[in-house]
């Protein structure tokens, strides 16, 4: 029998599936997910809610950390100043919003992940590729 070794990445190949809104649903997660966490009283659920808000920001970060590394260049850091600073917040509210159960919390990162689209949306790639969506619908 051959043993086979399960690899975890995206994306070794560089498939080219880049989409700020892979990181933006993991956040709106975050945000509902905390949302929901206040308006319960039930110990059990509130505690699931925790884990799940936890390990969704965890994936807004490793998705803002394929973007920043995989699909932004050099050219985008010269041309777009704020490019740095901008994920380095947004991955720090990434964290923010896992320690926390305020939905603001999750909310200002959404913000801090639409600027980011913004600048992605400017790009020539980022234009090129016609996004995550257009690709699931065969549109672009």
């Amino acid at each position: 029998m051959r043993h086979v070794t399960i690899a975890h990445a995206h994306c070794d190949l560089y498939c080219g599936v880049y989409d700020p809104a892979q990181a933006k649903i993991e956040a709106l997660s975050v945000m509902k997910i905390a949302q929901k966490y206040q308006d319960s009283d039930d110990e059990v659920f509130r505690a699931r809610a925790l884990q799940l808000k936890e390990e969704r920001a965890e994936e807004v970060k490793h998705h803002l950390m394929v973007l920043w590394a995989d699909f932004f260049t050099a050219e985008h850091r010269q041309e777009f100043s704020n490019l740095d600073d901008l994920f380095w917040r947004a991955i720090h509210q990434a964290g923010e919003a896992k320690k926390s159960a305020d939905p603001a919390d999750g909310q200002e990162l959404i913000g801090l992940i639409d600027e980011i689209g913004d600048i992605f949306w400017q790009t020539e790639k980022g234009q090129g590729h016609g996004g995550l969506s257009a690709q699931l619908d065969g549109t672009r």
